[in-house]
């Protein structure tokens, strides 16, 4: 059963059709890469999987439960789902370890002493298990998205959506984001990724997604899309977003590639 299934969904607001018929799979233990331009669709498709907004169009089975059924308990879907967004998200007025122990003991009515178990297992895991007393507003911005990471962890998801989960930082800060996101891949962690890291695409998906118009172009292989893209489209972003010798790219672009 996979993961994640996405089958002709299609999303509009107002005039604009943002979703053009959507087909994506995601297996368990999977890493897939969502890459294009700003406005091609694709957090809205990381929305959908999640509900935050409702498809006009086509179905989404996420965990074997078809999200898309309007008689489906949504609530008990998201709560196998863990969502870190561009922003942090973090309740200002608590410290890191209330963020990630409030939503286990509302949601999950686990006991407070069990409840900081969990926490301060998942702050180890990002590296932050000596800041549980901090204020958000004392930590970076990278520390500050870890937290959410170990936040979301806490909820034992059985997949992670993450929505440019580095753009919002200072690049020096963005390393030690996706070195926590590399280890929960490592773990077999199913993960659905918005980036535009293109480094951390190549070398942690299983599958990159490229898209462009509300459509997905071209999808395969990180190395294969990504270092031998065959969709001019797909060609033409890389070509804007990488230098060549990054990712062995040098040829492809120089001499355009194979066209679909």
């Amino acid at each position: 059963m996979s993961a994640i299934t996405l089958q002709g969904v299609r999303k509009s607001f107002g005039d604009n059709a943002v979703l053009k018929g959507i087909d994506l799979t995601v297996e368990p233990g999977q890493v897939v890469c969502l890459i294009g331009p700003s406005g091609s669709g694709k957090s809205t498709v990381l929305r959908c999987v999640n509900m935050l907004e409702t498809p006009d169009e086509g179905t989404i089975v996420v965990d074997g439960s078809e999200i898309t059924d309007p008689d489906v308990d949504i609530d008990g879907v998201r709560r196998r789902i863990g969502l870190v967004f561009q922003q942090f998200n973090l309740f200002p007025h608590l410290t890191v370890l209330r963020n990630c122990t409030i939503a286990q003991e509302r949601v999950l009515h686990r006991g407070r002493a069990e409840a900081k178990r969990v926490a301060l297992a998942n702050l180890r895991k990002v590296g932050l298990a000596d800041r549980g007393d901090a204020m958000p507003a004392q930590l970076s911005g990278g520390q500050q998205q870890r937290v959410a990471i170990a936040r979301a962890l806490s909820m034992d998801p059985r997949l992670m959506l993450f929505d440019e989960p580095t753009s919002a930082l200072d690049p020096e800060l963005v390393g030690d984001v996706l070195a926590v996101m590399r280890g929960l891949a490592d773990a077999g962690m199913t993960m659905l990724v918005v980036t535009h890291e293109m480094a951390f695409a190549r070398d942690v998906a299983d599958v990159v997604a490229f898209m462009d118009g509300g459509v997905i172009v071209e999808q395969g292989p990180a190395a294969e899309v990504i270092e031998h893209p065959r969709n001019a489209r797909t060609r033409e972003f890389l070509k804007r977003v990488l230098h060549p010798t990054e990712v062995g790219m040098a040829e492809v672009v120089a001499e355009g590639g194979p066209e679909a």
